[in-house]
């Protein structure tokens, strides 16, 4: 939702792109990818910890989302910009920002021993500015498990075609 590079993140972007991806090649590689269609829902404690961050961050509940992302949390949004944890937090605060109520569909997911993968599209929708804006996107979350729980360590958001 922003427009701008923050957190000092500019100079590694690439750098940690190339890491994530070696990463969950690496975390990833002898579990198979399945359809939540297909095969019920993720393992129980992934899948607490999604819809926990999915109503943390319709309600701003900054404490929840701050437990939840990992400190090296990397967000890369729909128009190609990087927030890092701090960053990301901050937008919750802004004075007249609030998210709309929304549902992910069509959820995949791969999960590995200490990580995983979650993706699904959803219609997101805000207010700043006293300006209403939506777009249909696909988020991908990349999840790891510290001190034995699901933490967010990097979400995608990708903007569909209309």
């Amino acid at each position: 939702m922003r427009s701008q590079t923050n957190d000092g993140l500019a100079g590694r972007s690439a750098l940690a792109s190339a890491a994530i991806v070696a990463t969950l090649s690496f975390a990833l590689a002898t579990a198979g990818p399945a359809k939540a269609s297909e095969l019920g829902a993720p393992p129980p404690a992934l899948s607490r910890a999604l819809e926990t961050y999915n109503q943390a961050t319709m309600h701003s509940d900054t404490t929840t989302l701050a437990a939840l992302v990992t400190d090296d949390y990397m967000l890369v949004n729909s128009d190609s910009s990087i927030q890092g944890k701090t960053s990301y937090l901050a937008d919750f605060a802004v004075p007249g920002f609030k998210l709309d109520p929304y549902e992910l569909k069509d959820l995949v997911y791969k999960v590995g021993r200490d990580a995983a993968l979650t993706t699904g599209v959803f219609e997101l929708g805000w207010t700043q500015d006293g300006r209403h804006q939506s777009r249909r996107l696909r988020i991908a979350h990349f999840w790891v498990i510290q001190q034995g729980r699901w933490r967010l360590a990097y979400t995608q958001l990708t903007r569909l075609p209309d």
